[in-house]
């Protein structure tokens, strides 16, 4: 498989503020032999905890509204897809960044948040074959309307967000709604030029996919990144959210 400078994703590569997207809501301790999402996955399996976070500042879910998220909740790859296990990732690494801050709006209304990463590879391939590549998964719990709340922020601010520049090349952005996934669900496609490790046009183009779903009140973003600037693969990611939704609902109850 050829290698490719790493793609312009939209995940963050300076840290987003956290105060803003939780409004006072602190992760707890995750415990987790994880490596970075930037850098390239060990394949050593992680020993992995609830992924929660507690209200604070006064913050008082209502009856039914979930203040932890269980590591039981995320979604986990069917065993021929599963390069490696599932592993804790902080929520400002797995949210995607396009234009600017329009996965990070969750307001005070958030009770909890928690992300995790599943690496894929292709069904069939050897165990020693290059990834194909990654999808972060973000869990996120609201009180109140929040979680519909969040879903019409969002689909404002894509309509703003047609392009964007990442790296110096241009990404273009298609949003269509999802039908069958939870409550309701968004699809956005994003496209750019691909290029060499050396930063050359392919004269090929690449993609790569984030999904967003309501279930309940909460809210999932899947953010799926092609391994070293490669395109993503929509197949995997359409199958890991439908799945996903259902393990959220099942976990709901």
């Amino acid at each position: 498989m050829s290698r490719h400078r790493p793609m312009p994703t939209a995940r963050t590569r300076s840290v987003l503020a956290l105060i803003p997207l939780v409004g006072g809501i602190a992760l707890t301790a995750c415990t987790s032999t994880e490596d970075t999402p930037d850098s390239t996955p060990s394949m050593a399996a992680p020993t992995v905890t609830s992924a929660s976070v507690n209200p604070t500042d006064g913050l008082t879910p209502s009856a039914g509204t979930p203040a932890t998220i269980p590591t039981s909740a995320f979604v986990e790859l069917p065993t021929e897809l599963r390069k490696s296990p599932r592993r804790t990732t902080p929520v400002t690494d797995a949210l995607p960044t396009m234009c600017g801050n329009e996965f990070g709006t969750g307001g005070r209304q958030v009770t909890a948040s928690a992300a995790m990463t599943v690496t894929y590879k292709k069904a069939g391939e050897p165990e020693t074959n290059t990834p194909q590549g990654m999808i972060h998964q973000v869990i996120f719990t609201f009180d109140g309307d929040g979680a519909s709340a969040y879903l019409g922020r969002l689909r404002t601010d894509v309509r703003a967000c047609p392009a964007y520049d990442q790296s110096g090349n241009r990404v273009t952005v298609k949003s269509e709604p999802l039908t069958g996934v939870g409550d309701e669900a968004l699809l956005l496609t994003r496209t750019w030029a691909e290029t060499s490790l050396n930063g050359d046009r392919t004269g090929e183009t690449a993609s790569s996919q984030i999904a967003v779903a309501r279930v309940g009140k909460a809210v999932t973003v899947f953010n799926d990144q092609g391994w070293e600037g490669t395109s993503g693969n929509p197949t995997i990611l359409d199958r890991v959210v439908r799945d996903g939704a259902k393990t959220i609902d099942t976990w709901q109850g």
